[in-house]
């Protein structure tokens, strides 16, 4: 249930200010996509950008499992979090959004001013010649090379968090190349041990620089990547609000903790908005 004095408190330090958000991936537990690190997440880990390249049998079973995941992650929809913060870029208060997750939910329920800090799990590269494809084309290419292969998984294994599933066997599956180059496919993402490409990095600064408060959503801030923008505006004197279930490693710099689920929190944040509009 949500803490109604946390609200309030939230409600007094945003009122009347240009907001951004920086959100995680416990925005998006609602449209049924698993976290890394929410208080009732299983231990997980993640894939890194070293292991990936270290060879065919890392980027088969990368593959593999991404090729099941993604059959499931590509129906996931926006949900009252995702649906709250469009509304409130609408009416002219949220002045911009910094995503960790990869989903691309943020955009399918309108909101238009979003840095994908971490990449777009809809989109591959190639790690040789940089060309970008979809990943939807490169599902069809996969289910032609691999028939049978998502049925065989059954319904059963579970969906882990980047649009991957946890499987026990994958010999035999077939990876797909750059269809100019030959070279190895990757998904346009930001890997575990991977750098975030400093352009990005600087586009969020500056949104975090013309904000006049920060709104954190569904981040544990356990990695730098996010913390460093809590960081920057808490000493800048952004006042910094964190909506999140469990602990962050950002609270000690936090104006408010409101230690709630994001959609019932930032629906009521949205309403309280389109009332003083």
């Amino acid at each position: 249930m949500l803490h109604a004095p946390a609200l309030d408190r939230a409600l007094g330090v945003l009122a009347g200010r240009r907001i951004v958000a920086l959100t995680g991936a416990g925005l998006s537990t609602d449209s049924g996509i698993p976290d890394y690190r929410g208080p009732d997440s299983p231990r997980r880990t993640p894939m890194t950008y070293q292991e990936f390249l270290s060879g065919e049998p890392a980027q088969r079973r990368y593959w593999a499992r991404s090729h099941v995941g993604w059959a499931r992650m590509a129906h996931a929809t926006p949900n009252a979090g995702h649906i709250a913060l469009a509304a409130l870029e609408r009416c002219g208060v949220l002045r911009g959004l910094i995503t960790q997750n990869v989903d691309g939910l943020h955009a399918a329920a309108g909101s238009r001013a979003v840095i994908d800090l971490h990449g777009r799990i809809a989109d591959v590269v190639c790690v040789a010649c940089r060309r970008r494809s979809t990943r939807a084309a490169l599902q069809e290419r996969l289910a032609a090379l691999n028939p049978g292969f998502v049925e065989a998984a059954g319904d059963a294994v579970e969906t882990a968090p980047d649009g991957d599933a946890e499987l026990a066997a994958v010999d035999g599956f077939r990876t797909a190349r750059c269809t100019d180059c030959g070279g190895v496919l990757k998904p346009d993402v930001v890997f575990f041990g991977e750098n975030v490409p400093r352009e990005r990095v600087a586009r969020a600064y500056a949104m975090v620089d013309a904000a006049a408060a920060l709104l954190v959503a569904g981040s544990s801030l356990t990695v730098m990547s996010g913390l460093r923008f809590v960081r920057h505006a808490h000493k800048a004197g952004v006042p910094v609000v964190i909506v999140n279930r469990g602990t962050t490693r950002g609270d000690e710099l936090a104006d408010v903790r409101v230690d709630a689920g994001c959609s019932e929190t930032l629906s009521a944040l949205a309403a309280a908005a389109s009332t003083a509009a």
